[in-house]
């Protein structure tokens, strides 16, 4: 049976660099348990965002969902998530005193231009929010993971999955739905015994959402990519909403979030599939930086997934060749499977699939046979 160690031989490395690569390599989502059923339920959080959905289509995106989250009702300022009414807003539901004391609370550009999409996916149903600007981009993304602080957002963030958000308007929903069950009616000490049963169970209060900005995909120009602006700008979105659902999907499914050169082929794969219908090889390369292989170009994202500690340049070298390698055999999968392709429940077990292998796999050349007997 051909070893890991075997696999990172054959494309080179060897002595401190095939140890490197081994640790590098280390594999978590094995989908060792019973495979879900795809594409996945919605989680308990949809339903009450399909009533946002409704409302931000009768008054617009920002305008609905800043009655829903205090967050988007406090501007982007130095210390305020110290603040004594911030914090009572955001951890206690509170937010009348900071209501009044942060009006008119966080300003967009464009808060017309906010987008609210609530999109089928391999992951299930998901929110996704999308400003039409750069710097709004950068402030919802302060407000909803930087608690309003006005924390730098990398240049090179193009999109922000949200997780465990409290959010206190599904906490008030569900208090008035227990008020109604209860005989003598709504009480603070009933309320409190109620809450703390409430706590542990985080999916009934805590959301998920993905944050998109636009521009060009992984600062890749149209004309690389052999396509007029507009549309180049279009399916770079499609590309960017694709690519971080994947990783919203891997963390629902395996329970982890990585910025890995394994996980990154995987969803620039379904990144490229969903917004071309097939898989476009040449522009895998040139996102990463591997349109010149065997030369990298420095910049390319590959740079920044080197893992911690970072691999050493001899390691990085050799991890070059595993993702060209891996490119090459992704494209075969495309195409071998490419009924797969345009139905989400069969792209989420593709995506399952492929996920279930490590880098090192994914670079033999019998990929398409080995996911074929894992479908």
């Amino acid at each position: 049976m051909t070893s890991a160690f075997d696999r990172l031989r054959r494309h080179g490395a060897d002595g401190p660099v095939l140890d490197e690569l081994a640790a590098y390599c280390t594999h978590p989502y094995t989908g060792a348990g019973e495979r879900p059923a795809f594409p996945l339920a919605d989680e308990p959080h949809i339903e009450r965002w399909r009533l946002y959905a409704d409302e931000a289509e009768r008054e617009g995106a920002f305008a609905a969902l800043r009655r829903r989250f205090v967050q988007l009702r406090v501007p982007i300022s130095a210390g305020v998530s110290a603040d004594d009414a911030y914090r009572a807003a955001t951890r206690k539901g509170k937010a009348a005193e900071a209501d009044q004391k942060f009006a008119p609370g966080l300003t967009l550009e464009d808060p017309a231009g906010l987008q609210f999409e609530l999109l089928p996916t391999i992951a299930g149903s998901v929110p996704v929010l999308t400003p039409s600007t750069r710097a709004d981009f950068e402030r919802l993304v302060q407000a909803f993971t930087e608690r309003n602080e006005p924390a730098p957002v990398p240049p090179a963030m193009g999109a922000c999955i949200v997780t465990g958000l409290n959010n206190w308007d599904r906490i008030a929903a569900h208090r008035e739905q227990w008020a109604r069950r209860q005989p003598d009616g709504d009480s603070e000490p009933a309320w409190s015994e109620e809450f703390a049963k409430l706590v542990p169970q985080k999916a009934q209060y805590q959301d998920r959402f993905i944050i998109l900005s636009r521009g060009p995909y992984s600062k890749t120009a149209a004309a690389d990519a052999r396509i007029a602006e507009p549309e180049w700008l279009d399916r770079s979105l499609v590309i960017r909403r694709e690519h971080e659902l994947t990783h919203y999907f891997t963390y629902r499914v395996f329970g982890l979030l990585r910025s890995h050169a394994s996980d990154e082929l995987i969803a620039d794969f379904v990144g490229l599939v969903r917004a071309f219908g097939t898989y476009r090889g040449d522009l895998a390369r040139r996102f990463l930086g591997l349109e010149g292989f065997p030369a990298f170009r420095p910049g390319g994202r590959l740079e920044g997934y080197r893992g911690k500690p970072p691999l050493s340049d001899g390691a990085f070298t050799v991890l070059t060749r595993l993702v060209n390698a891996a490119v090459a055999n992704l494209a075969a999968v495309a195409v071998a499977e490419a009924p797969r392709l345009t139905d989400l429940g069969e792209l989420a077990h593709l995506t399952y699939t492929l996920s279930t292998f490590p880098i090192e796999e994914l670079a033999e050349e019998d990929l398409v046979s080995r996911v074929r007997m894992r479908l």
